[in-house]
């Protein structure tokens, strides 16, 4: 449990809880979707945004174990309001399948929480012969997030109430290839570092946000209210560790004094979800539940549009 840090201007520090946060917040009459919500953080995200009376889809690889989560969340809120879907988001075609299933259901969507994600592993393949950890980390949710912009667009324009789009990054969006994105050495296995193209992969999910933002001010013209951003969740002893047996092992036993336990890890994604504060705020990176500084490759525009139109390209049926 991580207990030092100062409140930010929201009021909130690196030791708030997802519940904390959220405290006072209704979230009734929204229905959001979250990823990877079979554990860790994700499945923190979902708990709580069904315990402020969102409803909660939750889109998971893992049908099995996300149905005795749901069982758990709604055995804890008889109230809660939460579906399970099947997405594997390093399959384009489990993508448009999940995205098919949801607009056929004619649910509305007010809140896309782009979670899902693979840590540093050794170097694989998607099923679309694509790096595993761009594909799943970045591509996944840039498809995810296109085919699902319309049901946003369409939800935001009746419902009067304003959408929100959240990546969940990381600080090792710092700590990559010194060209930011490799373009051109995706699937480049002679060169790979599983370190590196993670912080590549982190990194794509705030220039994707960001550039979501920057397309999002044309709606406004429109009276379309859709907002993206972006956030470091901390540092917490998760099942992201899976490949590297040694770190989970130091991860588990410094976890306590040092690394924030999973309601403080899941703060930062429900405050920038839910929270009143974050209204109108669009193409932020924010962490411990307040806005904070990316690095400088984040913030460059021109990346972001060219990471857009190589995303494109990948993810478009050939």
């Amino acid at each position: 449990m991580w207990l030092f840090g100062r409140r930010g201007q929201s009021g909130f520090s690196a030791s708030s809880t997802a519940e904390e946060v959220t405290q006072g917040v209704d979230g009734s009459g929204l229905t959001a979707i979250v990823t990877g919500a079979t554990s860790g953080i994700g499945e923190e995200t979902a708990r709580v945004l069904a315990l402020r009376g969102v409803r909660v889809i939750m889109a998971v690889r893992n049908l099995e174990t996300s149905r005795k989560i749901k069982e758990t969340i709604i055995n804890e809120f008889s109230d809660a309001k939460i579906d399970v879907m099947e997405l594997d988001l390093s399959s384009f075609a489990s993508v448009r399948k999940f995205v098919s299933e949801y607009n056929s259901s004619r649910l509305p969507l007010n809140l896309l929480i782009n979670n899902a994600g693979v840590m540093a592993t050794p170097f694989m393949l998607s099923h679309d012969n694509i790096e595993l950890q761009f594909a799943t980390n970045h591509l996944g949710h840039f498809l995810l997030t296109n085919l699902l912009l319309e049901t946003m667009k369409k939800t935001a324009r009746e419902s009067g109430k304003e959408g929100r789009i959240v990546n969940v990054s990381s600080e090792s969006h710092r700590f990559g290839y010194r060209e930011g994105i490799r373009f051109d050495k995706i699937n480049d296995e002679s060169s790979y570092n599983g370190w590196y193209a993670y912080g590549q992969s982190k990194l794509a999910n705030i220039l994707h946000a960001n550039e979501l933002a920057r397309r999002f001010q044309l709606l406004q013209e429109e009276g379309i209210k859709i907002t993206a951003n972006s956030l470091h969740p901390g540092a917490i002893s998760t099942n992201l560790l899976q490949h590297h047996g040694l770190l989970a092992s130091i991860g588990q036993f410094l976890g306590e004094y040092f690394l924030k336990n999973i309601p403080q890890g899941a703060a930062t994604t429900c405050y920038v979800a839910l929270h009143p504060q974050v209204e109108g705020v669009s193409g932020e990176y924010f962490s411990d539940s307040n806005v904070a500084r990316p690095s400088e490759r984040a913030r460059d525009a021109q990346l972001a549009k060219n990471l857009w139109n190589f995303s494109l390209e990948l993810t478009n049926p050939k």
